[in-house]
């Protein structure tokens, strides 16, 4: 048996639960003065504070000093595109001249240029590339991660990436959760008949990954030029009816009923939302639905933001992931997610604390292992060179982290 003791830990901060926490209780986080923390075997065994040690604290394997910073679980990013081939640096110049993503992605490129440069790679190459990104992640704080397919587009190719998360979750110190995301883009084999796109993903490909456990969750891209609201219906009821855990991109660039569909058919979560309307969030609100934003997007493309105080007020539990991926987000950084949470959403720091944990731990279905410090829970968590939240969101540009923890052992 192995046990690691955290001490001296000037702020222990945590939401409380294992529940998703919306509107007023999206604020609250519990808060340990001079604490410590006993890790056995993976497991957090015994929590004390007021400068108090665990009864098991003597005799540990390892002690670890946290110099009286502030302790927070290990972060959640519940939101990553991280699997692919090639890289998009290329777009830069046709941004500055005007072209929006849509216009990218209909002139044969976005999305669709890394398809075929994923399909080019092997399974190896990218287990490779993407366990590069989960160390650098790691380094950032983040000790659970969601990874989406959908740059995969055919059958073969969607089955490698999903084959690509299975693997890193089981070799790699990150906890990733897969999500099944077949109705990325419309293939150029399907260009102009995106029916038939659905009708093959649900009747070929769901049916796979769910038989090969490849999956936990099935997601669509519901915006205008990829897949409407009928057909994302159709695919997400096949899902449903499969046993999959339902997420939807939706509101990214135009509301076409993507936000109303999730709140409708019950799914974990939404995602972007930055041009979400009333009647979708009224849905999401309803139909218990995480919104899932995207701020460094946001802030790569030049658009607006999710209305998240809004969604707070209305009881919407709000969580904020990376989007992490090769076109509109290149950055994996989840501090500074939490930085333009803070600063463009208008989040207080608990608030902000509770997006990048507990909130997106709900919404992946680990909301029962990590995303709070308490007794039963994972020994996931990070030691911050910082002494408070106020001081996470305040700096940016720079990685806080000084020691992550994950089943109370030292990543960083």
């Amino acid at each position: 048996m192995s046990t690691t003791l955290i001490k001296n830990i000037g702020i222990l901060q945590t939401p409380v639960g294992s529940h998703s926490h919306a509107g007023e209780e999206q604020g609250e986080n519990r808060k340990l003065h001079d604490a410590a923390i006993l890790i056995e075997n993976g497991l957090i065994t015994e929590i004390t504070d007021e400068g108090r040690l665990p009864q098991g604290a003597s005799g540990v394997d390892v002690t670890i000093d946290a110099d009286y910073r502030l302790v927070t679980p290990g972060l959640v990013d519940g939101h990553t595109h991280m699997v692919f081939g090639g890289y998009r640096q290329h777009e830069i110049p046709m941004k500055l001249k005007g072209a929006t993503y849509l216009d990218i992605l209909r002139a044969g490129g976005g999305i669709l240029d890394t398809v075929r440069k994923t399909r080019e790679a092997t399974e190896e190459d990218l287990v490779y590339k993407t366990s590069r990104f989960l160390d650098e992640m790691m380094g950032f704080g983040v000790t659970t991660c969601e990874s989406k397919s959908g740059y995969g587009l055919d059958f073969d190719n969607e089955m490698k990436m999903l084959a690509v998360n299975k693997k890193l979750d089981e070799r790699h110190p990150m906890d990733v959760v897969s999500t099944f995301l077949g109705p990325h883009a419309i293939p150029d084999e399907y260009k102009g008949d995106g029916d038939a796109y659905i009708d093959m993903v649900c009747e070929k490909m769901l049916p796979y990954v769910k038989e090969h456990d490849l999956a936990d969750y099935a997601d669509v891209f519901t915006e205008d030029s990829v897949f409407n609201y009928d057909q994302s219906r159709r695919y997400l009821e096949k899902a449903k009816e499969l046993g999959f855990g339902l997420k939807i991109h939706a509101d990214e660039i135009e509301a076409i009923g993507g936000s109303r569909l999730a709140g409708e058919i019950g799914a974990a979560s939404a995602e972007h939302l930055i041009v979400i309307n009333e009647e979708g969030l009224q849905s999401m609100a309803k139909g218990g639905t995480t919104a899932m934003c995207l701020p460094a997007t946001s802030f790569y493309l030049g658009a607006t933001f999710a209305p998240a105080r809004r969604m707070i007020e209305l009881g919407i539990p709000v969580a904020t992931a990376s989007d992490f991926n090769p076109g509109s987000c290149p950055s994996l950084n989840l501090q500074f997610v939490m930085n333009l949470a803070c600063i463009r959403y208008r989040m207080l720091p608990e608030e902000v604390l509770t997006a990048v944990t507990i909130n997106p731990a709900c919404a992946i279905g680990r909301g029962d292992r990590v995303g709070t410090l308490e007794v039963g829970k994972q020994g996931d968590l990070v030691i911050w060179n910082a002494p408070d939240m106020e001081m996470l969101c305040y700096r940016f540009g720079s990685n806080l982290a000084a020691k992550v923890i994950k089943k109370g052992n030292i990543i960083k």
